[in-house]
Formats: C-alpha cells, sequence, structure tokens
C-alpha cells in the first residue's frame, strides 16, 4: 500500500488561509536558498500524484502552467504542471488540459473505498485544499502530515484542523531554516 501525505503551509496559529481564503501571508516568506532545495529535492523525488480540493486546483492552474511559473521556477512548474493531479469538486465537471499542465483526474465526492483503491496503486499529496485534509483525516487515511509553519499570525483564518478527530501523532522530522519557516513532519499513530 502507497501513502497519503500531505503539505501545507499554515500560519503560526494553525490556519491554512485567512478568513476568505486569502493566501496573501505567503508573500511574508523570504527567499531561502536551503528552504528552495529541500522542496525542490522533495518535489523530484516524489513522483506521485497531487490532490487538490477545487479552490486549491483553481489557484495551482491560474499560476503553474504560466510563463512567469516557468520561468522564476522552472523545476517545480515542470513537477506540478506534469505530475498527475485529482480534484475534488462537486461542480467541475471537466478540465481543459494543455502543453503545461495536464494529467487531470476529477472526482466528485469522497469515497474511501475509492481512496483506498488509489492509495494502492499511487502516493498522492495533498497541497493545501484543507476540506480535502479534514474529511481524509478523519477516516484515517492519512499517513503523513508536512507542515510548514511560515512565521506570521493572522489571529483569524480558516483552521487546517477544524473539525479533525482527536489524532496523536509521532514526531518525524522536526526543521528550521534561516527564512523562519519551520517544517514538522508527523505520522498519525494508529
Amino acid at each position: 500500500m502507497r501513502k497519503i501525505s500531505v503539505f501545507d503551509h499554515v500560519t503560526v496559529d494553525g490556519n491554512f488561509s485567512g478568513p476568505h481564503g486569502e493566501i496573501d501571508w505567503f508573500k511574508v516568506i523570504k527567499k531561502d536558498d536551503e528552504w528552495e532545495k529541500y522542496t525542490h529535492g522533495k518535489a523530484k523525488s516524489g513522483r506521485g500524484t497531487l490532490m487538490f480540493g477545487h479552490t486549491t486546483y483553481e489557484m495551482m492552474k491560474s499560476y503553474w502552467p504560466t510563463p512567469d511559473a516557468i520561468k522564476n521556477d522552472p523545476d517545480m512548474a515542470k513537477v506540478v504542471n506534469n505530475s498527475p493531479k485529482i480534484v475534488f469538486s462537486k461542480t467541475l465537471k471537466s478540465v481543459e488540459e494543455g502543453p503545461d499542465w495536464k494529467n487531470i483526474r476529477i472526482l466528485n465526492e469522497i469515497r474511501p473505498e475509492e481512496i483506498l483503491k488509489l492509495k494502492e496503486k499511487e502516493d498522492i499529496t495533498i497541497m493545501g485544499s484543507g476540506s480535502i485534509v479534514q474529511q481524509l483525516a478523519n477516516l484515517g487515511l492519512i499517513d503523513e502530515y508536512s507542515l510548514v509553519v511560515v512565521p506570521i499570525i493572522l489571529g483569524a483564518g480558516k483552521p487546517l484542523f477544524k473539525d479533525v478527530k482527536k489524532t496523536s501523532m509521532k514526531l518525524l522530522e522536526a526543521r528550521s531554516f534561516k527564512n523562519g519557516i519551520v517544517l514538522l513532519r508527523y505520522q498519525p499513530i494508529r
């Protein structure tokens, strides 16, 4: 069996977005060569499927296949644009693929048995998508959490673990970077 991982940026106060879904607080992340080397290395080695909710999918699609993204971060753009993608959406019925944005599947609802079948064949990384994280966490389907703690407190926002059942965690890695980011990797104890 493969694994489902979460890779999410959160604020110090545990939010994955502002109260209206805004992620403009990402701008406080300063350039850091060590952080970029780490994320690029993980992205290249992953070779798995990316999973998003509709909102995160639209944000990713609006940036990564653009000439700016390809110019500013060609390695990451190549990984994101070419990786297989699963999008959960109740309203999205089809997607348009292009030369720089492809390999997309749409699922209209979360069915545990379907997720388990996917997990038999492929490693999956959920990016952003707090509601997807919450639902899969409550179903016990997430195997690892990589939380990127960004040095900012919003005071209000959408908490990543809203309404998630109590779950004990084992710390796998804790690493700080010069730009103030702290990476925390956890595995649920089952």
